[in-house]
């Protein structure tokens, strides 16, 4: 069912879950000012395509490029704050089970006050060791000078190994790490309601998760302006934005 608005009965089932889902996407950070995963290719990158930039194949090629390319992106999220979606989903889980399952690299859920049970492609602030994959404690303070792009940074190296350190966001063609997709998994099996926000529904196997939802039996709703892959499948499709769906859901 298309929604314009929330019905009274949607606010009532919403609001009497007792375990909620927040699967959130692209769309969420958007409105944050974080540029999508292509649009964040502009000026000294808009030269390269994402598959230059993001696969094993390009770090075993090219590890300075690809490091600087995520170190940049890194920086841009650092100068945009959560927005009233994100604060939204920090107070609603204060009063209520609530799961935030995220497609996001950011960190603008963490920073609106939430704790996030699985980053499904990872996160940029949680590089790791491309050896032997123990995680890298490095400074985010790196970022406070980086107002310009740098076409290459010789990645930092592990304090246990020595090898090179690695983004910390999955690849294309890298498998998802399985306890972020474990707890996931469960997490849409196990809900009452899930709230799909800002999500294209075309990534697999992420997008596999409100399916998977509706067939355990939860109320799916879907907050996007725009239709999806997703928007037939779901219980409720309302066509808002996080900011303007989000604050009403939770109050």
């Amino acid at each position: 069912m298309t929604l314009i608005e929330p019905d009274a009965a949607l606010l009532d089932t919403v609001r009497s879950a007792e375990r909620v889902v927040v699967f959130s996407g692209a769309g969420m950070s958007a409105e944050s000012g974080v540029p999508t995963f292509r649009d964040a290719l502009t000026g000294l990158w808009e030269r390269f395509d994402p598959t230059e930039l993001a696969t094993p194949e390009a770090w075993e090629r090219d590890p300075a490029l690809v490091w600087a390319w995520y170190e940049w992106r890194a920086a841009m999220v650092r100068r945009v704050a959560p927005n009233a979606g994100h604060l939204a989903v920090a107070e609603w889980a204060r009063a209520a089970e609530l799961t935030i399952v995220t497609q996001n690299v950011d960190d603008l859920h963490e920073r609106a006050g939430s704790r996030v049970s699985a980053h499904l492609h990872g996160s940029l602030y949680a590089p790791r060791c491309s050896g032997c994959g123990r995680p890298a404690e490095l400074d985010d303070a790196r970022f406070d000078g980086m107002t310009e792009p740098a076409e290459r940074m010789t990645p930092p190296r592990c304090v246990h190994c020595g090898a090179a350190v690695r983004p910390g966001a999955v690849w294309f063609g890298e498998p998802l790490p399985d306890d972020a997709w474990a707890t996931a998994a469960d997490s849409a099996e196990n809900c009452d309601v899930m709230i799909v926000v800002g999500t294209s529904g075309v990534v697999y196997p992420a997008a596999e998760l409100p399916l998977r939802a509706m067939r355990a039996g939860a109320t799916v709703v879907e907050v996007n302006p725009q239709r999806t892959d997703l928007s037939d499948a779901v219980t409720h499709s309302w066509r808002a934005t996080a900011v303007e769906a989000l604050p009403a859901l939770a109050r």
